[in-house]
């Protein structure tokens, strides 16, 4: 049995939701095979708490919203904007960059195109 785009969206929605929170609690970890030692750097640490507060704000939105049709799509898209964000702010820092960076690519692009093909799929149903 397939799964639906809601609950799709939502399980997206979540690990965005826990991603951002373990962020914000362990700016290193959660981020240290992204962007390297300067993860885990005073500076890094700022930067990497800013981007889970986001991410975990858009995870908790996205799931209030998708009960309401008329917002939810919109916030599902928006999660694949900040996504694709990440994906060309990544591609444009490779050079610096750890060697696992083209996951961490392959896992930016794939949530933003997930993002709005769900979107545009809850608006349709």
């Amino acid at each position: 049995m397939a799964l639906s785009p809601k609950t799709l969206a939502r399980g997206i929605a979540a690990g965005r939701l826990a991603l951002g929170l373990a962020m914000v609690a362990a700016p290193g970890r959660a981020t240290g095979a992204w962007l390297g030692d300067v993860a885990d750097t005073p500076g890094g640490h700022v930067a990497v708490r800013a981007l889970g507060i986001r991410d975990a704000i858009l995870g908790a939105i996205t799931l209030h919203t998708l009960e309401h049709p008329e917002v939810g799509p919109r916030w599902v898209a928006t999660c694949g904007v900040a996504d694709l964000v990440d994906c060309a702010a990544t591609v444009a820092a490779r050079d610096g960059l750890p060697r696992q960076y083209p996951a961490m690519i392959a896992v930016a692009g794939g949530a933003a195109a997930a993002s709005f093909a769900l979107a545009g799929a809850l608006k349709r149903a």
